[in-house]
């Protein structure tokens, strides 16, 4: 990757670890009741978590979030920054879900770019990236208690999975560059934020239709 290419990727990655960090703080505002530490590490643990599961998964050890200082230093102050404007935040009701849509589509892109670099080839290159972009939500959704949002939501993985394809296509035939990077980016988020606007979903399993109460005088 050349010095213009390694600049831009950490441009997105530093921009999603951003986003994907505030994403995260609002999220435990919301749904728990921690205090600052708290909040802050939820904020890192998201930011950072679906990067880690993918330099693992390549072999790249130790993880550029533990490698470069500005990974847990942009994420831990994304915290402290929702944490200190969490009145204003919180009542932006769509704040938490456009944050995790934009940190989903540049880390989908970043993600795919990392593997490709390490030689992978373009569909591991796209898994990797699909586990980058929704790796960090799915940490944060466990710790939380709640369903991960890629396994309830239909337009989760899915965005992801078409932004890291137009990013691998791009690096296979040699015509990726920041104008390819922010249409992919831009491709992922359009795609997910659809599916929130107009409630968009793949087919979903549903429960077992309970069993009847037995009648009166049945002998059960």
């Amino acid at each position: 990757m050349t010095s213009t290419g390694s600049a831009l990727q950490l441009v997105l990655e530093l921009l999603g670890t951003f986003v994907f960090g505030l994403n995260g703080a609002l999220t435990a505002m919301e749904s728990e009741n921690l205090d600052l530490v708290g909040v802050v590490a939820l904020a890192v643990i998201t930011a950072l978590g679906g990067g880690i599961i993918r330099d693992v998964l390549i072999g790249s050890l130790p993880p550029a979030a533990f490698r470069d200082w500005r990974y847990l230093a942009v994420a831990g102050g994304a915290g402290v920054v929702a944490f200190g404007a969490r009145q204003l935040w919180l009542r932006l009701e769509r704040s938490i879900t456009v944050l995790d849509a934009a940190g989903l589509s540049l880390f989908c892109v970043t993600g795919t770019t990392t593997a490709f670099a390490a030689h992978l080839g373009p569909f591991q290159s796209v898994v990797l990236g699909t586990i980058t972009g929704v790796g960090g939500g799915t940490v944060r959704d466990v710790i939380i208690r709640r369903v991960p949002t890629v396994l309830s939501s239909g337009l989760y993985a899915i965005p992801a999975a078409c932004g890291a394809t137009l990013t691998a296509v791009a690096l296979s035939f040699h015509f990726y560059g920041s104008a390819l990077a922010v249409a992919a980016a831009a491709v992922c988020f359009s795609i997910r934020m659809a599916g929130v606007r107009f409630n968009l979903n793949v087919p979903i399993s549903h429960p077992r239709p309970s069993e009847k109460p037995p009648a009166p005088g049945d002998g059960r």
